[in-house]
Formats: C-alpha cells, structure tokens, sequence
C-alpha cells in the first residue's frame, strides 16, 4: 500500500469519528500535547478541531503538534485535522496486498 492509499484509508476510517481534542484561544500548550499523545495511545486515529477564536491557523497548528508529540498529520481540512500515531502510520504504508 502507497502512502497515498493508506493516506485515503485513514480518511475513511476518520469520517466515523467527531474531534476530541480542541484547540481554542489559548492555544497549544504541553497539557494539550499529553491528551493528545494519551489518545493517540488509546484511540490510534484521533481528530484535533481548531476553533475559530484561534490565533494560529489549522496548518500551522497541525506541524506544531506534528513536531511536539511525534504524530503524523494524515489530513487537514477547514480547522479539522486528523492525526495518527507512527506505529499505525508506517504499518499501513508498508501494507502489501
């Protein structure tokens, strides 16, 4: 499976389930960082809403947390972004059919 294909997988499987975690006026701080590394944990494919009263963009928001927890940005679309732990990631693009 190309990353692409696993990339539309994850998207798949991302409509099913509503943004846990929010990102709102205050930002991102490191307790925001550990509730998503701790669902990322638990749930494996989360999605991170970032609300309009927002400074940052969803974009900009997406590499932060990209960059600080060690997830993988499948998607980002309006404010919502869908992310994935590593393991899931590299076991869905290494995939052979």
């Amino acid at each position: 499976m190309t990353e692409k294909d696993a990339r539309k997988e994850l998207i798949r499987r991302a409509n099913e389930i509503n943004p846990t975690v929010h990102v709102g006026k205050d930002g991102l701080d490191q307790g925001l960082y550990d509730e998503i590394v701790n669902q990322l944990k638990k749930n494996r494919l989360i999605k991170v809403k970032v609300l309009s009263n927002s400074d940052d963009g969803a974009k900009s928001v997406a590499e932060e947390i990209e960059e600080n927890t060690g997830a993988v940005v499948v998607d980002v679309r309006g404010g919502v972004m869908i992310l994935t732990d590593k393991r899931t990631w590299t076991s869905l693009s290494q995939k052979k059919f």
